[in-house]
């Protein structure tokens, strides 16, 4: 089966008014996957602590079973990936694996042997930096003994038995509601541009937590764990990654750093949690951005969580971006005017709203009020 890859295009005017018509409707498409759940798995057998807490009965279930090769390559992947390159595993490599038509593991490999159709895929999506995917061939040796022992396991036939059937009784369980919400069109209007498709892809997976991850296209990956109205406040989250273009908008560029001076922010943006993700200024920026504006939309679909609830707990309470951008979205009535949100964002730096200590004093007044 081919996925789609796209090439994000961002329509800007210089009235600010939307030179489209929002998406009426969103197709969906409920599906298990056996690729993507292997990948996921993968943080659990790095013996990580941050997802034992998710997967301990996993972990104990095979960690009799890992060779020394495979230990030591999941050793040197944590290190690569996670230690030094601040990323998560499971999302890296879901994302670059799903610019292939790969479905197990035998495909897999088979990529990490000849990955040129991977790259002249991935190429076409937002993603692709040269650095970036330099770094991802260069951990071809450690994927390949990782990818081996998953077969030496008979991983494929543990999850065809064992895991596929939970994801796929959660999919029968939520595919007569998800109809019911327009999402692609909710982010349309909330962006400011049109997605490629109006039709929104989501892997049902068992190892993904605590993560929803978004890869190539109008897809994503969620976790059967989690209820109903999670799936689709993902959905409206991950839709909108990336809301705007840092590869090439300069005025954009140059405009965000100016946030940079901003201490209450760097100090999260610095000190967090390096497990939760986020962990570069650009792409720490980018999730608070999103979040602002899934918790908008979230409103409009009548599937929120307490904003204040949200923002205390999630990510040990790092997204003090996010309260500011939605404190300020809430005064203007966001969306009123039609306003692309890339416009919004670089109009509320320049008017000083997200300088001059504003953020820090947006969120202790966000938490004062009752």
């Amino acid at each position: 089966m081919k996925h789609s890859i796209f090439i994000l295009i961002f329509l800007f005017v210089s009235t600010n008014l939307f030179p489209f018509n929002p998406t009426d409707t969103t197709d969906w498409e409920l599906k298990p996957s056996l690729k993507y759940d292997a990948l996921c798995f993968l943080n659990v057998m790095t013996a990580d602590e941050f997802y034992l807490k998710y997967y301990q009965n996993e972990y104990d279930k095979f960690k009799d079973r890992l060779t020394l090769q495979a230990t030591h390559a999941l050793t040197n992947l944590k290190k690569k990936i996670k230690d030094d390159k601040g990323k998560i595993i499971s999302a890296w490599l879901c994302l670059y694996f799903s610019a292939t038509s790969d479905e197990n593991v035998d495909e897999m490999l088979k990529t990490l042997n000849n990955p040129e159709t991977m790259k002249a895929n991935f190429k076409q999506s937002p993603y692709f930096l040269d650095e970036d995917w330099e770094f991802f061939v260069s951990l071809k040796d450690d994927l390949q003994t990782v990818f081996e022992w998953l077969k030496e396991i008979n991983f494929e036939d543990y999850w065809r038995e064992t895991i596929s059937v939970k994801a796929e009784n959660k999919i029968k369980e939520f595919n007569n509601d998800v109809s019911k919400y327009n999402v692609i069109g909710k982010v349309e209007e909330h962006l400011g541009f049109n997605l490629p498709s109006n039709k929104i892809t989501v892997y049902m997976l068992y190892y993904s937590q605590p993560h929803g991850i978004k890869i190539t296209g109008t897809r994503f990956l969620t976790d059967a764990a989690w209820p109903f109205g999670i799936l689709i406040r993902t959905a409206s989250h991950e839709m909108m990654h990336p809301p705007f273009d840092l590869k090439n908008d300069s005025l954009l560029i140059s405009t965000l750093t100016k946030l940079k001076t901003e201490n209450f922010l760097m100090e999260k943006v610095l000190n967090h949690n390096p497990s939760f993700g986020y962990n570069s200024f650009e792409g720490f920026v980018e999730e608070d951005c999103v979040q602002a504006l899934d918790q908008i939309i979230n409103e409009k679909l009548g599937i929120v969580r307490d904003s204040k609830k949200r923002w205390q707990e999630n990510d040990d309470g790092m997204h003090v971006l996010a309260i500011t951008l939605y404190s300020i979205m809430k005064e203007e009535n966001y969306n009123e005017k039609k306003e692309v949100f890339r416009d919004f964002l670089i109009r509320n730096i320049e008017n000083g709203k997200l300088l001059n200590g504003n953020i820090e004093k947006t969120y202790n007044q966000f938490y004062s009020l009752k």
